[in-house]
């Protein structure tokens, strides 16, 4: 049976002309699927940029990333603004060893982007010794500036 199934596929696979021009639907349906990826792949590295920012306790990067009307809720359930997120990483106390973000999952919706990962890390705050993970959903918008996150939400894990 598979025999007989591979050669027809072969038979009809020597019926289509060489060299056989991709019709124009399809040639945009493979530049949108690019396109798609491409997008994706920015916001991971937006994901790996956001934990080195938040390693080094440097607002920098949020200042570029961040919209104007960002908010930002902590795991404790306090709101904060795009200024305010700045001001608290920048003035944390927080010395980190290590911040990763792993298991990053991005799904599109046209011009907005909902993107969820593990944030792992270690590191010292007030002399004691710390490691923690938490669960993070940051939403992009997609505009004349690229991605712009416009919301984070971050849930500590437990233990």
């Amino acid at each position: 049976m598979r025999k007989l199934a591979l050669v027809l596929t072969i038979a009809a696979c020597s019926l289509v002309p060489r060299g056989y021009a991709q019709t124009r639907e399809e040639m945009i349906a493979m530049a949108k699927a690019k396109a798609r990826e491409m997008k994706q792949e920015e916001l991971v590295n937006l994901e790996t940029e956001t934990a080195r920012a938040l390693q080094w306790n440097t607002g920098t990067f949020f200042r570029r990333v961040y919209g104007d009307d960002f908010v930002g809720i902590l795991p404790s359930g306090k709101i904060l603004s795009k200024a305010e997120w700045i001001a608290a990483i920048e003035s944390s106390g927080v010395q980190y060893t290590s911040f990763v973000a792993s298991d990053v999952q991005v799904r599109m919706f046209e011009d907005t982007a909902v993107v969820t990962c593990l944030w792992s890390m270690r590191g010292t705050q007030g002399g004691k010794a710390f490691s923690r993970q938490s669960r993070v959903t940051h939403v992009y918008v997609y505009g004349q500036r690229g991605w712009q996150a416009v919301a984070s939400q971050e849930t500590q894990l437990p233990g």
